[in-house]
């Protein structure tokens, strides 16, 4: 009966656009580009009416509102207009979110800092093991954006069943992108190949886990709301209880598989580099539940179960442990009592951990969900903060009770942590960028946020150094990047 039902709910708007949304749809593949920051551009002006008429309703609001023209000097706390009666076309023309782009933006130069820097830093770069680092809060801003992005996208729904399938067809969109860049069809800058081994293609990635969040969260905003509008903190809530209560599930399965089930011992192979022989054959002894080590967490297990061994990540963080590397936190040789474990595969972006990296998605969905709601800064920012600041206390109140911070894992409590710390920055960009003006100085991450796609796959995905060193003279290690020491 949805599909019947289609025509009529595009006539009944649920309730009246805030400023600077007015115009959107949500049903519009077009609006959710624009939103998540892919780089398209849409005409959102409505048609002018003829003078006649745009004359009269002129009058009619200047006899109607006399003391409407005059704001200039209102406080930077207080949006620009607090009436959502006034005719559409004298509304102020829809704008961007620029605080959103600017945080996408900013996330966008942090992970390519951090991508480029990391091998020289340690310190910023991904943590080993258990622990936070400037690397480990990218993943989760991404997801948290994508939250946001949805509350805004899909705040009016015309139709529930046109807008799933568009949801559905973006998320297989950034599944297949994810696959062709992380798959392994480029193999890297240290040779001129490029194509799938299939059998031993990486599945999941970056852009896999963003695409699971972006769908689970999609679904949820299309299909689980209530009808009213919210006008208090308890008639949001309210309005949202079966995102909220979905999230909750999903955490609980989350915690309740990675210390309840039981992890045997299992094996992998690997190349043996001083011989042309049969790979060699390690063992690694588990029997163990409960255990959030890199050689016996359930993350591992599952994705090992499901996906394959041979389609996990190659080079995983654990690599650069004490117990794996006499350089740690830095990559290097093994050492001589080295486990059997540090060579062995492991999926960073894993089924389960992607678990909760939807629960992420949904914490920035409750975010986006202010904005359209309540349209005083005072109150977004307030409501924004809140959260914000139990979040990353219960994460860390986690952590020392032993429910360690891990983003290999994506624990629970890292979980909590990254999303307060994303909530506080999103507060703090959108009061410098959308309330005090200061769009200027983040133009630079402004414009990195409208494009963001484009720059993770040239700049991320390594394509602009394929495609560099690509150019040699007679032969393939005389190239650009050879000469400047890259790829060597």
């Amino acid at each position: 009966m949805e599909t019947e039902d289609c025509r009529e709910r595009q006539m009944a708007i649920e309730y009246e656009p805030i400023k600077g949304y007015a115009n959107d749809s949500e049903g519009s593949v077009y609006a959710q580009d624009k939103y998540l920051g892919i780089g398209i551009d849409i005409d959102n002006a409505e048609k002018i009416q003829d003078d006649d008429e745009k004359k009269l309703s002129q009058l009619a609001i200047q006899i109607s509102y006399p003391n409407i023209v005059n704001r200039g000097e209102e406080s930077p706390l207080v949006p620009t207009s607090t009436s959502t009666n006034l005719p559409l076309h004298r509304q102020q023309p829809p704008q961007r979110l620029v605080s959103l782009d600017v945080f996408r933006g900013l996330t966008i130069a942090l992970m390519i800092l951090v991508d480029d820097v990391g091998g020289l830093l340690p310190a910023i770069n991904h943590s080993p093991w258990n622990g936070l680092t400037l690397a480990d809060y990218v993943m989760p801003f991404f997801l948290f954006i994508v939250g946001v992005s949805l509350g805004l996208t899909y705040k009016r729904v015309s139709c529930r069943v046109t807008a799933t399938r568009k949801a559905i067809l973006r998320a297989l969109k950034l599944l297949i992108l994810g696959l062709f860049l992380q798959g392994g069809f480029f193999h890297g800058i240290k040779n001129l190949t490029y194509g799938i081994d299939i059998d031993q293609m990486r599945l999941m990635g970056i852009l896999q886990r963003i695409a699971i969040a972006y769908l689970v969260a999609a679904l949820c905003e299309i299909w689980l709301k209530g009808d009213n509008h919210a006008t208090s903190q308890l008639a949001l809530l309210r309005k949202y209880q079966f995102q909220w209560l979905a999230a909750s599930v999903l955490a609980v399965i989350y915690i309740s598989l990675l210390y309840g089930l039981y992890v045997p011992t299992w094996q992998y192979q690997i190349p043996d580099s001083t011989s042309s022989s049969a790979p060699k054959i390690l063992s690694v002894n588990c029997g163990v539940r409960g255990d959030t080590g890199p050689a016996c967490n359930v993350i591992g297990m599952i994705d090992r179960k499901i996906l394959g061994i041979q389609h996990l990540y190659r080079k995983p963080v654990f690599e650069r442990t004490k117990q794996c590397s006499i350089n740690s936190p830095d990559n290097g040789p093994l050492p001589f009592d080295a486990p059997t474990w540090c060579q062995a595969p492991f999926e960073p972006e894993g089924l389960l951990s992607s678990v909760m990296a939807v629960v992420t998605c949904l914490v920035g969905l409750h975010y986006g969900h202010m904005i359209v709601h309540f349209k005083d800064h005072r109150d977004r920012i307030r409501l924004w903060l809140i959260p914000s600041s139990a979040f990353l206390v219960l994460g860390l109140a986690l952590d020392i009770f032993g429910m360690h911070i891990n983003k290999a894992l994506y624990t629970f409590s890292y979980m909590c942590v990254t999303a307060g710390a994303a909530g506080f920055l999103f507060a703090g960009i959108y009061l410098l960028v959308d309330i005090y003006g200061y769009r200027r100085m983040a133009s630079v991450l402004e414009w990195m946020g409208k494009h963001a796609l484009i720059i993770y796959i040239l700049a991320a995905c390594n394509i602009i150094p394929i495609i560099i060193q690509g150019f040699y003279w007679k032969q393939p290690q005389n190239n650009i990047l050879s000469l400047i020491g890259i790829g060597r």
